[in-house]
């Protein structure tokens, strides 16, 4: 009975770096041949990274990209490598528009010092990731080889999520085992989407399924990995680590049966650890990719201040993380106690700048007071970070959370000044949830609780004025979260809110702070997307808008 050895190298590719990119294929492969393998699949665009934006239409870099792609076919060859067939991504040229450049999404087979069969998506669109949900353009077909006795058929990414296009295509193809290359950033749940739709083409198209995504941080993204195998029976064989690179390797035979060569997931993780690693990740890889030493972030005291710190020291360690406190005349005893502790629990490094003599002076010159002093005491705070930033060469954390972000609950140039948001993506109730998640995590393998207790459970304050809670402004975060989930999240209208159950009056206001604070979010840092509706990719509204 025939059978194949076949391996899923799910890589952290950096966009643009081509060599380091190959590089790493080819420790992957070489590893991959040490263990018997005979057939090595990449995930999508693997050769540039991914999303490449508007490098799709620099003739040059695709060229450069196609380029490397039969360089490497042929630096295998000369390793003696060449036997064993390749799937790897990468963009292919496939002409000029008005001085631009377009390219295609191509998935090449590399074998014997060369490329002997390409499959292009026909379209690589210059913004973002693709449209998972996109139609086809007519004319998509698979590719399909043979090797070792068995029919392979390639597909790329959003091909999965279509009924029509290539993949209806796997069972008229004879196809044995289907090999999709994914770029395919993490979502809440969206690990059940993905295994659904393999199982399906699987027992659908009687054939098995090898699915093998990139993992890695890039700008706002994070690729989780979580690389899937299914039998033709549309059986969970196996999956590759979430937030790593790995290398899973599976048997096949011609039965359509799959067995693991070697120890690998079959489960999936709990949402909590999932969401808090692809935070950590996010953040690990723009520091590191981008050159960063380390990062340094206002510690407040409060929870959002303590959960950014947390994710910084597990994605950094902690001596590249350091806190700042800045007390105003108004902070309490607790804000500076809570700042220690945490600093102290995570090990990372907190002086104290006291910003009470800088908002003195401003109001004094100024004659600020009301709102435009405690803006100013904001803005103070911000000016510190991005100073010490610019003298030290840290990369400044933003600390606000999605709920804040929507409703405009921030202080533009203040609080809200920074190069990255860990929890730009998170609503106010999830990170109270993380928090408690992390200390449950530490206390589970005996570690210190790295956020304290007072954090999690005080009243939130901004401490801008004297007693200030933050319910002083807006609605218990609760019954906010989950008005902003039926408006933002499900698109929801006033109406259909209202309806759920929730004060008309409320609803108004909400949707009205969201509409004015669109200005305020055009303007903030990138962080870690984990929703579908991530401000700033996938939801946009006009600034100048009167629709309400």
């Amino acid at each position: 009975m025939p059978q194949i050895r076949v391996a899923l190298a799910q890589t952290n590719p950096v966009v643009g770096d081509l060599n380091g990119n190959l590089d790493s294929c080819f420790e992957f492969v070489s590893r991959a041949a040490n263990q018997g393998a005979q057939l090595v699949l990449f995930g999508e665009m693997v050769v540039t990274g991914y999303p490449i934006e508007d490098l799709a239409h620099r003739e040059s870099f695709v060229r450069k990209a196609q380029d490397a792609t039969y360089a490497f076919a042929e630096r295998l060859e000369k390793a003696g490598l060449g036997e064993i067939a390749v799937v790897l991504g990468h963009p292919a040229l496939a002409g000029q528009s008005n001085g631009w450049a377009i390219a295609h999404n191509c998935a090449s087979v590399l074998r014997h010092g060369t490329v002997v069969g390409s499959y292009a998506k026909h379209h690589l669109p210059n913004y973002g990731v693709f449209d998972e949900h996109r139609n086809f353009v007519a004319g998509d077909q698979l590719l399909t080889f043979e090797h070792v006795g068995f029919k392979f058929s390639t597909v790329i990414c959003e091909d999965i999520w279509q009924s029509g296009g290539p993949v209806a295509q796997l069972g008229d193809a004879g196809t044995d085992i289907a090999l999709v290359l994914n770029g395919s950033p993490f979502e809440v749940d969206k690990d059940d989407r993905r295994l659904g739709l393999v199982k399906t083409i699987a027992e659908n198209h009687g054939c098995a399924v090898a699915y093998c995504n990139l993992v890695g941080g890039q700008d706002d993204l994070v690729f989780d990995g979580d690389s899937i195998v299914v039998d033709a029976a549309g059986s969970v064989i196996a999956r590759g680590r979430q937030f790593a690179e790995d290398l899973v390797l599976i048997d096949f035979d011609s039965n359509g049966g799959a067995n693991l060569a070697a120890q690998a997931s079959v489960s999936k993780a709990d949402d909590l650890w999932q969401i808090w690693n692809a935070l950590t990740l996010g953040l690990r890889d723009y520091v590191q990719k981008n050159g960063f030493k380390s990062v340094i972030l206002g510690l407040s005291g409060g929870i959002d201040s303590a959960v950014c710190a947390a994710i910084a020291k597990d994605a950094l360690g902690s001596d590249r993380v350091f806190g700042v406190s800045m007390p105003s005349k108004f902070s309490s005893e607790h804000s500076r106690t809570d700042a220690d502790e945490t600093a102290a629990r995570l090990g990372i490094n907190l002086r104290t700048e006291s910003i009470e003599s800088y908002v003195a002076d401003f109001e004094a010159k100024l004659e600020l007071s009301g709102l435009s002093a405690e803006n100013l005491q904001a803005r103070m705070r911000g000016v510190i970070l991005m100073a010490l930033s610019n003298k030290e060469g840290h990369l400044v954390l933003t600390t606000g959370n999605k709920t804040e972000l929507a409703v405009g609950y921030s202080t533009i140039y203040g609080d809200s000044v920074g190069g990255f948001a860990p929890i730009k993506d998170v609503e106010k109730t999830l990170v109270w949830e993380l928090a408690k998640w992390r200390n449950t995590f530490a206390s589970q393998n005996g570690e210190v609780e790295p956020i304290p207790t007072n954090s999690i459970v005080k009243p939130p304050s901004a401490e801008l004025r004297p007693d200030q809670v933050d319910q002083d402004t807006l609605p218990p975060y609760d019954e906010l979260d989950s008005i902003l989930d039926a408006y933002i999240e499900r698109r929801l209208g006033r109406d259909e809110i209202i309806a759920l159950g929730f004060d008309s009056a409320v609803v108004d206001r909400v949707i009205g702070l969201v509409s004015i604070a669109e200005w305020k979010r055009r303007q903030g840092a990138i962080g870690p997307k984990i929703t579908p509706m991530a401000y700033g990719r996938d939801r946009r509204m006009p600034i100048t808008n009167r629709f309400r």
